[in-house]
C-alpha cells in the first residue's frame, strides 16, 4: 500500500575541505521515504525509496541534481584531482589502430589519434593507395555522446549498415550507406535493440528488436524479441516478421547467415545462458525453419558450413565446449559428430582461410591452435607472451588474418598472421608513454572459504615493498560465464606508476574454467562469488601487499553487485568501495528492461520461497544495516543506463547514506547522457577514472607521487 507522497526537501550541501585531517560529517540531500511494502511468500519487505525508480519524475531529477552537486563539490576539493586527469590525458594521448577487415575492394579499420572521443572508421584500397576517412562518429554529436555501435557490410562490400547509440542507450538506429558514394540509402531504421545486421545479398537484411515499451524506454520491461527482414528502399513499417513475436515468445532472438549466405541461422533464448537453434535453407525459399536444438539447456551456434554440412560450436555434453559437424537436412544433436572434441581447457573458436582457430583458456591465459576442417591439429600458434589474443577471424579465401595480443603491461598490438606458414608479423604497435620493464605481473592461487583454488593476477612496480601500505585496486566480476583476462589499460598505468597494486581474481561465476566454473557461482551458489572476492582481499592483506586502510574494491554491472554484496557483508574488509552500474536490488532486478533474462545466473524472488530467502540474504540494498561504519563509497551510474537501470544505484545510495555510522563519505556520481558503458566518450572516461583514483587515494590518506610533482 502506498501512502501519500511526502514532500521532497533537499538538504543543504556541505562541502568538505580536503586539507583537514578528519572529515566533517557530510550533510546528504534529504531523501523522502514512501510507505511501500511488498510481500513475498508471507514476508513483508519495505521499499521506502521506490519513488526513485521513476526516471521520468521531476522529483527524481531534482534528487539526481542534488546528489551530483554534493559529489562534485567533494571531488573538486581533492587537491591532486586535476593532476590525475592531466596524467590520464598524457597516457591516453597515443594513436590506436585496430585490426583491418576486407570488404570488397577496401580494407576498413578504426583509428583514434589519441584523445578523440570516438574511434574513426578509415579505409584504404586493397591494391594499395592512400587511406581516407570513411565515417567519423565524432561528427555525430559534438560531445561524443552518439557512438558507432557496430557495422555490417554486404558480401561484395558495396553497402554498409551501421548502428548508432544515443547517450549510451541499448536502443539503436540503423543507417545504410553506399560505400562508393558514402551517401545514405533508404530511411533510418529505429527501435533496434540487442541486434546485429545480417545482410542477404544486396537486397536487404535481418535485425532484431522489441516493441517500444509503454512508459519509460529506459526502464520498462522488454520481453518479446523479434527478428525482422528489411527490404532496402521500403519503409520500416513494411518489414517482415521472420521469427519471434507473440506466437514464438522469446526474450532474446538473433539472426545471422553462413558465409555463403545459404543458411539463415536463428538463436532463441529466454536467458543469458542456453539457446534454441534453428536454420533455414535460403536456396529453398518456400521451406520453413528446421529445428537443430529445441531447448535452452546448453549454448550452441553455427560457426561455419561446407555446402550442406554444418559445423556447430556447443557445450552440449562438453562443459568446456567442442565443435561438431552434422548434415543440414537432419541436424538433431543425436547426429552430431565431434570435429574438435572437448579437452580440459575451455575453448572458443573462429574460422578463416578454411581453418578453425581455437582459443583455449589456460588459467585465464590464451593459447591458440590452428586446425583444418577435419579437426586435425596443424600447429599451436606462437604468441608474444602470457596474455590475451583475439581475432583470427576472416573469410574462406583469406590467406592472412589479423589478431590482437595484449597483457597488463603489453599495449594492444595488432599482428598479421600468414595462415599457410604460421608466421606472425607486427602490423601496428602503439607507442604509450610508459616503460613496461618497470612493472611485473604474477599469477597466484589462493584458497576460498570452501577450499576452492582461485587464480588471481597481481600487477605492480618492480621492487614493491610488501609493507601493507600499498594502495591496492581489487577488481572483480564473477558472473554470466564471462572471463576476466589479462589486458592493457593506459589509465591503469596511472594507478601503478603512483605506487599502486592492481589485482584481478578469476572468481567463480565466470567462464575461465568452463560451464562448471560458471554454474558454481549462480543461483543458490552465488555466495561462492562473494566468498572468492573476500578471500582475494584477505590474501592481499595477509601477503603484505596492502591492508584494510589501503584496499579499494571495484566492479561494474554484475561486478557492481559483487562490490555491493561484499561491502555489506564485510564492511571491515576495504577502505574504499566502487560499485559501478550495479545490480543492487535483487528482489526487483527482473522488473526492468531485459533484467528477467538474468534469471539463469540469479534466480528471481518469485521462483520459490527458498530462492527468495537466498536473494534476500545477500541483496546489497536489503542488507545495509543502520549504525554500521561503511567504507568510503563512490557509487557510479548513468541516467541513460537501460541495461542496469540507475534506480538500483539511487536506492542503494539513499539507504547507505542514511545508515552510515562512520565518518567516511557515501557519494553517488551520476553521469548524464551516458549509458551502461559502451560507447562512452574518452573525455568522460578520463573524468570518471580521475574521480575514482582521487577518491580512493584521498580516503586512504595516501598522497600519490604525482601530487608532489611541481
Amino acid at each position: 500500500m502506498k501512502r501519500p507522497i511526502l514532500y521532497f526537501v533537499l538538504g543543504s550541501l556541505l562541502a568538505v575541505a580536503c586539507t583537514s585531517k578528519k572529515e566533517k560529517a557530510l550533510q546528504y540531500p534529504e531523501t523522502k521515504t514512501v510507505d511501500v511494502v511488498d510481500t513475498y511468500f508471507g514476508v513483508e519487505v519495505p521499499d521506502p525509496y521506490r519513488w526513485l525508480e521513476d526516471d521520468r519524475s521531476p522529483e527524481t531529477a531534482e534528487w539526481v541534481k542534488a546528489q551530483n552537486e554534493l559529489t562534485f563539490a567533494y571531488l573538486k576539493k581533492i587537491p591532486y584531482r586535476d593532476k590525475i586527469k592531466k596524467r590520464l590525458e598524457e597516457l591516453l594521448n597515443y594513436e590506436r589502430v585496430y585490426a583491418p577487415a576486407r570488404h570488397g575492394r577496401w580494407y576498413y579499420y578504426y583509428r583514434n589519434d589519441g584523445l578523440q572521443n570516438q574511434n574513426v572508421l578509415y579505409r584504404k584500397p586493397v591494391e594499395g593507395g592512400e587511406e581516407e576517412v570513411f565515417l567519423d562518429p565524432n561528427k555525430f554529436r559534438e560531445d561524443g555522446t552518439i557512438s558507432l555501435a557496430s557495422t555490417s557490410f554486404t558480401k561484395d562490400g558495396s553497402l554498409m549498415a551501421y548502428l548508432i547509440s544515443e547517450g549510451g542507450s541499448d536502443w539503436r538506429k540503423a543507417i545504410v550507406l553506399d560505400t562508393e558514394t558514402k551517401q545514405m540509402v533508404g530511411d533510418t531504421l529505429k527501435d533496434i535493440k540487442f541486434s546485429g545486421i545480417a545482410w542477404q545479398g544486396n537486397e536487404g537484411f535481418y535485425y532484431s528488436s522489441y516493441d517500444k515499451p509503454k512508459g519509460s524506454q529506459l526502464s520498462a520491461m522488454t520481453q518479446i524479441h523479434k527478428v525482422y527482414y528489411h527490404k532496402l528502399g521500403s519503409p520500416q513499417a513494411d518489414d517482415q516478421l521472420i521469427f519471434g513475436g507473440e506466437k514464438q515468445p522469446r526474450r532474446y532472438v538473433g539472426a545471422y547467415l553462413t558465409e555463403d549466405e545459404r543458411y539463415l541461422v536463428i538463436t532463441a533464448a529466454n536467458s543469458t545462458s542456453g539457446n534454441e537453434l534453428y536454420i533455414k535453407d535460403l536456396q529453398k525459399p518456400q521451406s520453413g525453419f528446421v529445428t537443430v536444438v529445441d531447448n535452452f539447456d546448453n549454448d550452441h551456434y553455427v560457426i561455419a558450413n561446407d555446402g550442406s554440412t554444418l559445423y556447430i560450436h556447443t557445450n552440449l555434453n562438453a562443459p568446456n565446449n567442442r565443435i561438431v559437424k552434422v548434415a543440414a537436412d537432419d541436424p538433431a544433436p543425436q547426429n552430431w559428430q565431434d570435429v574438435i572434441p572437448e579437452n580440459d581447457m575451455v575453448m572458443t573458436a573462429t574460422t578463416a582461410g578454411g581453418k578453425f582457430f581455437t582459443f583455449y583458456l589456460e588459467d585465464a591465459k590464451t593459447k591458440v591452435m590452428q586446425y583444418d576442417m577435419a579437426g586435425n591439429l596443424e600447429r599451436t600458434i606462437d604468441l608474444p607472451g602470457i596474455g590475451t589474443a583475439r581475432g583470427f577471424g576472416g573469410e574462406k579465401e583469406d590467406t592472412v588474418v589479423y589478431y590482437t595480443f595484449t597483457s597488463f603491461t603489453y599495449p594492444s598490438t595488432i599482428f598479421q598472421y600468414n595462415i599457410a606458414s604460421g608466421k606472425s608479423s607486427v602490423y601496428t604497435r602503439p607507442q604509450v608513454d610508459f616503460n613496461p620493464d618497470d612493472y611485473e605481473t604474477k599469477q597466484v592461487f589462493y584458497t576460498s572459504k570452501d577450499g576452492t583454488r582461485v587464480p588471481m593476477f597481481i600487477v605492480h612496480k618492480k621492487g614493491l615493498e610488501l609493507n601493507g601500505k600499498n594502495p591496492t585496486y581489487l577488481y572483480g566480476y564473477g558472473g554470466f560465464n564471462i572471463s576476466l583476462r589479462p589486458s592493457f589499460s593506459a589509465s591503469r598505468i596511472v594507478w601503478l606508476e603512483n605506487g599502486g597494486v592492481y589485482a584481478q581474481p578469476n572468481l567463480r561465476g565466470g567462464g575461465e574454467y568452463g560451464e562448471d566454473w560458471h554454474l558454481a557461482g549462480t543461483k543458490m551458489n552465488k555466495q561462492n562469488v562473494f566468498d572468492d572476492f573476500i578471500a582475494a582481499g584477505e590474501y592481499l592483506i595477509k601477503e603484505g601487499y596492502t591492508s584494510h586502510d589501503y584496499l579499494a574494491i571495484a566492479g561494474g554491472s554484475n561486478g557492481g553487485l559483487l562490490v555491493g554484496a561484499v561491502l555489506t557483508q564485510r564492511p571491515d574488509l576495504a577502505a574504499v568501495a566502487f560499485p559501478a552500474v550495479g545490480v543492487l536490488d535483487m528482489l526487483r532486478y527482473h522488473k526492468f528492461t531485459a533484467g528477467a533474462g538474468w534469471a539463469f545466473d540469479y534466480g528471481t524472488s518469485e521462483d520459490s520461497k527458498e530462492m527468495f530467502e537466498y536473494l534476500l540474504g545477500y541483496s546489497p540494498l536489503h542488507n545495509i544495516k543502520p549504525g554500521t561504519a561503511y567504507p568510503a563509497t563512490l557509487i557510479t551510474t548513468a541516467d541513460h543506463d537501460d541495461r542496469v537501470v540507475p534506480a538500483h544505484s539511487f536506492k542503494f545510495a539513499a539507504t547507505l547514506q542514511k545508515a552510515q555510522a562512520g565518518d567516511k563519505p557515501i557519494l553517488i556520481r551520476i553521469e548524464t547522457n551516458a549509458g551502461h558503458g559502451a560507447g562512452t566518450p574518452i573525455s568522460k572516461t578520463i573524468e570518471q577514472t580521475a574521480d575514482r583514483y582521487a577518491f580512493a587515494w584521498y580516503n586512504m590518506g595516501y598522497t600519490p607521487p604525482l601530487a608532489r610533482e611541481e
